[in-house]
This record gives structure tokens, sequence and C-alpha cells, in this order.
């Protein structure tokens, strides 16, 4: 189905600053790329809300129709401590540090990078290539960068001229920043740098003796810049000019500001017509940090072995935490937040459960159709999460109506319900069902059934104080018990 042909998506645009319109290059084709990780450590839970965030644009893309060739790279060499252009190699430093090559380093990483993602339920990208994969594509570039006059060569390192540049562009455009600001701010150059301004970088790096990873180059023994590999692999499997550029707030300067320069510089126009940027996660009201100690991996979210907080949370879980805040707002993660997360989770999978056994009559009074629009106007709205599961909370609402016996449901309602619930729930939103691990919802509920029994001979005996304690607990723990004339059931919420 082309959903695009009958759905106006509104997207917010880093690079105008404002919601437009989205229309792609190509009617029915849409080509993302998106930062992917530098591999020289665990892939922490702020990596992994940006790519989630991403995940679920790929989703709704393909949800509405569109043949969508998403491209996220892997960061495997060029990435230097600083933004400089100095210090040592992350990947090579890592390597040092536990004296193994710098690709054991990369695989060890990858994999925990793609194991960590594949418990969250995300989707692979059409192409994941690599910085080291791509040294001549990236070679090629900066040949065609020289020759345009926008870069220099200086003792085996190439760096990219950005007051040259600004001369006839506009360096610092995503950014909202100036280049006359930016050299006013900026120290003077050290003695020993090769650069000829504090705002140029580097295409290419002369590779030290000690440099473990280094290619031969038209300049010298050296490795490519952090910026470049994106260019070189965006334009390869997009082209020159694509639809959207995504990634992490904090690479909009430099590394997207860079991307913008080269790509102008060597082919000529600017090369995305969509900046997407996702914002950070921050840990009970503060900065991330493992220095400081207030920083959490996502295993040790799943298995509950930290200091952070109370008890395990499960991926789908922690996924529908991240969801519920938009794409580009900062999002705090904190105990409570999780736990409040946790019960609305397990409601909203409740619920969804309980449509199937939902008995069938005349038409209700809830409009279907227009809700499921509501669905879609919240999705259009710039990937609005956060209302599109309000809206999702509303058909939950209706199912306990219907339930109770307050409410009716029609055959064909029912059917179309079950598949809206379907296409956002899992394919957009790509929650799973706690239900795929059956042997736990068994154990839980012998253990409330157990608990059960205990009251009602706690009742039996007039013993009202437990009685009254077992309901309690089981309340704060998110179980309902509900008294009928047919006994005790109960409910997760």
């Amino acid at each position: 189905m082309q959903l695009f042909k009958s759905q106006v998506l509104k997207v917010y645009n880093s690079l105008t600053g404002k919601k437009e319109e989205f229309k792609p290059l190509k009617e029915g084709y849409v080509g993302m790329y998106v930062c992917g990780p530098t591999v020289y450590s665990n892939v922490h839970l702020g990596n992994c809300r940006t790519f989630m965030s991403f995940d679920m644009i790929f989703r709704y893309f393909k949800h509405l129709g569109f043949k969508v060739r998403y491209v996220r790279n892997i960061t495997d060499a060029g990435h230097l401590e600083n933004d400089a252009d100095e210090g040592e190699d992350k990947i090579a430093k890592k390597a040092k540090l536990e004296q193994i090559e710098p690709m054991e380093v990369v695989q060890r990483y990858t994999v925990d990078f793609h194991e960590t993602l594949q418990k969250f339920n995300f989707l692979p990208p059409s192409i994941e290539p690599t910085a080291t994969g791509h040294i001549i594509e990236q070679i090629e570039i900066i040949k065609e960068i020289l020759a345009k006059g926008f870069a220099y060569e200086v003792n085996g390192s190439v760096y990219f001229d950005v007051v040259k540049f600004n001369e006839t562009n506009d360096y610092g455009k995503l950014s909202g920043r100036k280049l006359e600001d930016m050299i006013a701010n900026t120290r003077e150059l050290a003695a020993q740098s090769d650069k000829k301004n504090p705002q140029d970088f580097a295409l290419w790096k002369k590779a030290e003796e000690q440099h473990i990873m280094r290619w031969p180059s038209p300049w010298g023994d050296g490795f490519p810049g952090w910026h470049l590999e994106c260019t070189a692999m965006s334009t390869k499997y997009l082209g020159e000019n694509f639809d959207i550029h995504g990634g992490g707030m904090d690479l909009k300067f430099p590394h997207h500001e860079c991307e913008i320069a080269q790509a102008e510089a060597s082919n000529g126009h600017t090369p995305v017509n969509y900046w997407l940027h996702a914002n950070m996660l921050t840990l009970n009201g503060k900065k991330m940090s493992k220095s400081t100690g207030n920083n959490i991996y996502p295993n040790e979210m799943f298995s509950g072995d930290n200091t952070i907080l109370s008890k395990a949370f499960a991926p789908p879980v922690v996924r529908f935490f991240m969801l519920q805040a938009h794409y580009t707002s900062i999002l705090d993660l904190s105990n409570d937040a999780l736990l409040a997360s946790e019960k609305g989770y397990y409601r909203l999978m409740e619920a969804y459960k309980t449509l199937e056994s939902l008995d069938v009559g005349n038409s209700g009074s809830f409009d279907y159709k227009s809700w499921q629009q509501k669905c879609y106007d919240a999705m259009n709205d710039d990937f609005n999460t956060p209302i599109l599961i309000a809206h999702l909370f509303d058909a939950v609402k209706q199912i306990n109506l219907i339930k109770e016996g307050t409410e009716s449901i029609s055959k064909e309602d029912k059917k179309f319900l079950k598949t809206v619930l379907d296409n956002f729930i899992f394919d957009v939103l790509g929650l799973e069902s706690p239900t795929s691990n059956e042997g736990k919802s068994d154990t839980l509920s012998g253990v409330v059934q157990l608990l059960i029994e205990l009251r009602n001979k706690a009742r039996a005996n007039k013993d009202f104080a437990t009685s009254d304690q077992i309901r309690d607990e089981l309340i704060a723990l998110g179980i309902q018990l509900k008294d009928g004339k047919d006994g005790t059931t109960f409910s997760v919420s």
C-alpha cells in the first residue's frame, strides 16, 4: 500500500529551523544516511536513543509504503580524541591499552553494538558500510577538493581550507554559526600546527611512526579525517544529493557542518535536503558520564546489575520509555520514570491481549476511522511518538469499556482495531509483546493466584488486615485485583 500518497508528512529540518513537508527526490523512494557508532567501547544508552529514533523513522517510512535505502555507517578508523584533529585514534588507543590489534577492538564492539540493537528490536539498515572499507573513495574526494582549491597539503597531511570555502559558500549554516565569530573566539594556532587557520579540519592526516592504522596515499602513509568518511559513503550509496541525513544533536557541529562543506566543495551543491537531529539522554537530571559514575549501559538495565535502578527493566519497556518523548527533546532517565513506563507498557499490552477475547455485537460510539487518522496525524507531525502513544491509550480505554460491558464493538470494527494496533504498536513503534516469554507469564499468574488464595483464607478468617495488605502490596507492584461473582481476577497495569 502506498499510504504516502494520502498522508502528508512534515519533518523538522535542522538546516532551515522549521517544519517542512517531506518531498522525496524521487516519488516512492527515500534515501537516508545516519551517522553510526565509533566502535571502540560498548554502545551506551545515549547512542541507543539516537539509533532508536531513526529506527522508528525508518519503520514509519516503510509503513507508509516508501522503498527506503537506509545507510548507517560504522566508524572503524580516523576518529581522533578531540575535534581539533589532535590526539590518538580512539580505536588505536584502545588497542594499545588492551595490547590487541585495532581490528580486534572493532570486531568486539561491532558485535556488542549489533547484539544490543537486536535486543531493542531494531531493524537492520539497508547498508552498513565501514570507514576502512572506503579509503579509496575518500582519497578520490580529497583529490577533487584539492583540485577545486578548497584544501591544501602540508607535510603529508591535507586540510580543508574553511576560510577559502567561506568566500563563496556559507560555512556554519547548519549550526547557525558565523565564521567571523568562530575566528574571533579562537586562540591562535600553536607554533607546531600545520593548519593555516584554527577552523580548518583534516581530510587526511600523516601517520607518525607509532600510528598503527595507516594507508598509502598520494601524500604519503596516513589515515582519513573523521568527517570525510560520511561524505564518501553517503555519496557512494545515496548519490551527490539525497533526502535525509540524521544523527545525534552533538554531531551538528563540527561533524555535519564539515560534511556539508566537503560535499559542496567537491560536488558543487548541497548534499542533503532534510537534516534531522535526535536529542540527548540524561540520567537523573545530569549528563551521562563514565568518569562521574552517572552512567549505565543497556545490558546493566536489562540484568538489573547496577546501583542506579531498583530493578531490571526489559528491552521493550526501555524502548517504550524512550519513545514516550519526542526524538528532538531531551529525555531524562530515572528509576521513577522507568517504573511509570513499565506500568504503561504492560497496560497497553494487556489491552491488546484482551482485544482478542472481546465479544462482538453492535457498533459502539467510538469512531475508529477518525481515531486511526489521529494516529497518522501524530506521526505525520515530525514523528510525534508521544502523541501517538496517547492516542493508543484512547483505544486501551475503549477496549476496557467494551470488556466491562459499557460499550460494544462490531466484528468489522474489532478486526479494524486489531490491524491498526498491530501497525502502530509493532510495525511503527517496534515494540515486542511480553507474551513472547510465556514461562514468565505463567509464573506470574501462578504466584498471583497463590496470593489470591491466601487473601481469600484471610478474609474467611476475618483477618482483614492481612487481606488488605496483600491487596495493597499487589497494587503497589502494578497488579490490580478484581472481586466478582465468579471469583477474583487480576490485571497488570
